[in-house]
C-alpha cells in the first residue's frame, strides 16, 4: 500500500478509528490559540478608541485608527493567500504571533509609561492588522490538513462558535481591564499571542501538502488562484452569496444602532441590541452541526438567504425599537451552519496548493463589502427614513437568495 500524501494520510489514517473533532489534539490547538488570540484582539474594539479618546480627545481620530487596521487587512489579504501557499504554514503563523507579540507589548509598555503617541498606536495597529490578515488566512488553508473531511463541517463550525463567543466577551473585558488599568488590555492581547504562537509550535502534523511545482512570481500565484475561483462554479456562487450577506448584516447593524441612538435610545440599551444580535449568532454556531447533518445543503443556503431577507424587512419596521435587534439575531441563527457548509465545501473542491489564495479571494470580497456597509448605511439614513433605509439591506440579501436558488454550482453540492 502506498503511503497517504499529506493532508489524507495524517488526518484520514485509519478511517473510523481515527479520534473524533474533541479529541484531535492538533485541530484543538489551533483552535484553542486561537480562542485566546481572538479574544486579545476583541479586547482591543473598546480598549483601543477609549485608548485614543483619552490621548486626543478626538472621535476623528479614534475612527481614523479604525479604518487604517480595517484598510490594511484588506491590502494584505490577497498577498496573504500566496504567502500561505508558498510558504510553511505553521513557521509564517509562528512569524506573525511573534510580530503581534512584540507590537503590544511594546504597545502596553508604551501606554504605561505615558509615551503612547497616536503614530505609535496607529503604526503598532497596522503591523497587527497585517500580521492578523497573514494568520488569519494560513489558518482557514490549514483546516482540511488537521481534520478527516467529514470533519470539515463540524471544524468550520467550532471556529464560527469562537468568532460569537469572543465578540460577546471581548469588549467587555477589554472595557473593565482598561478601567483597571490602561496599559492592561494591550500586554493581555500581547499574552493572547504568545499562548498562540505556543499552541502553533506544538502542533505535529504538517499544515500543508507538499509542493510539487515549481514557484511563480507573486503576480502570477495569485492570478492562478483568482482563475481557479472564478473557473469553479460553487466557488463563484460562493463570491456572490457572501458579499451582499456580509454587506448585508454589516449594514442593518450600524442602521439600526443609529436609528436607536436617534430615537434617544439610553447607550446601555443600545449595547442590549448588539447583545442580543451576537447571542443569535454564538446560538446558531452550537447548533450549527446538528442543523448541518439534517439539512441539504442547497436547501440550508436557499433557506438561509430567503428567510434573512424576510427578517431584516421585518427589523427594518421595527427601526427605532431595541426589539429590532430579535429579527436580526433570529436571521443571524442559521449563519454559522451556512458558513461551516461553504467554507468546509470551498476547502474540500479546492487544492491544497491554492487554498490561500481561493479564501483570500473570498474573505476580500466579503471584507471589502462589509468595510463598504457602514458608509452606505450613513448616507441611506441622511436621505431617507430609517425603515427606508434599512430596507435597502434585505434587497440586497435578496440578490443573494436568487443566486443560491439559481445557481448550477449550489445545486451541484452534495447533501
Amino acid at each position: 500500500m502506498s503511503r497517504p500524501s499529506v493532508g489524507e494520510g495524517s488526518a484520514e489514517t485509519d478511517g473510523d478509528r481515527a479520534p473524533g473533532l474533541w479529541r484531535n489534539r492538533d485541530f484543538n490547538l489551533l483552535w484553542s490559540g486561537q480562542c485566546l488570540s481572538d479574544l486579545g484582539g476583541a479586547m482591543l474594539e473598546l480598549a483601543l478608541p477609549l485608548l485614543v479618546l483619552q490621548q486626543t480627545g478626538s472621535p476623528a481620530q479614534a475612527g481614523l485608527v479604525g479604518t487604517a487596521g480595517l484598510v490594511t487587512t484588506l491590502v494584505c489579504r490577497l498577498p496573504a493567500g500566496v504567502l500561505a501557499d508558498r510558504l510553511d504554514r505553521r513557521r509564517l503563523m509562528i512569524i506573525c504571533d511573534v510580530l503581534r507579540l512584540a507590537g503590544y507589548a511594546l504597545l502596553g509598555w508604551a501606554v504605561a509609561a505615558g509615551a503612547a503617541s497616536l503614530p505609535v498606536i496607529v503604526a503598532v495597529v497596522i503591523a497587527g492588522a497585517a500580521a492578523t490578515a497573514v494568520f488569519s488566512t494560513a489558518e482557514h488553508a490549514s483546516v482540511r490538513n488537521l481534520v478527516r473531511p467529514d470533519q470539515l463541517t463540524a471544524a468550520v463550525a467550532r471556529n464560527e462558535a469562537r468568532a460569537y463567543a469572543v465578540s460577546l466577551t471581548g469588549p467587555p473585558l477589554g472595557g473593565v481591564l482598561f478601567g483597571l488599568g490602561r496599559a492592561l488590555p494591550f500586554l493581555g492581547n500581547a499574552l493572547s499571542h504568545l499562548l498562540s504562537l505556543v499552541a502553533v509550535a506544538c502542533i505535529r502534523r504538517p499544515l500543508q501538502e507538499v509542493r510539487r511545482e515549481a514557484a511563480k512570481t507573486a503576480a502570477a500565484s495569485a492570478a492562478q488562484g483568482l482563475r481557479f475561483l472564478l473557473g469553479h462554479p460553487f466557488l463563484r456562487a460562493l463570491l456572490v452569496i457572501a458579499a451582499p450577506l456580509n454587506m448585508a448584516f454589516t449594514g442593518m447593524i450600524f442602521a439600526m444602532t443609529l436609528a436607536l441612538l436617534d430615537a434617544g435610545v439610553t447607550p446601555a440599551l443600545v449595547g442590549l441590541a448588539g447583545t442580543i444580535f451576537a447571542l443569535g449568532g454564538f446560538l446558531g454556531a452550537l447548533v450549527a452541526p446538528a442543523l448541518q447533518r439534517r439539512l441539504r445543503l442547497p436547501l440550508l443556503m436557499r433557506l438561509l438567504c430567503w428567510t434573512t431577507a424576510v427578517l431584516m424587512a421585518v427589523s427594518a419596521l421595527l427601526a427605532g425599537s431595541v426589539t429590532a435587534a430579535i429579527p436580526l439575531a433570529a436571521a443571524v441563527f442559521l449563519g454559522p451552519t451556512a458558513n461551516a457548509a461553504l467554507f468546509a465545501h470551498q476547502a474540500a473542491v479546492t487544492p491544497d496548493r491554492l487554498q490561500g489564495r481561493v479564501v483570500s479571494c473570498v474573505l476580500l470580497a466579503a471584507g471589502s463589502a462589509a468595510a463598504l456597509a457602514p458608509a452606505l448605511a450613513g448616507a441611506l439614513l441622511a436621505r431617507f427614513s430609517p425603515t427606508t433605509a434599512m430596507l435597502v439591506f434585505p434587497a440586497l440579501v435578496t440578490v443573494a437568495a436568487v443566486t443560491a436558488t439559481r445557481s448550477k454550482g449550489i445545486r451541484s453540492m452534495s447533501g
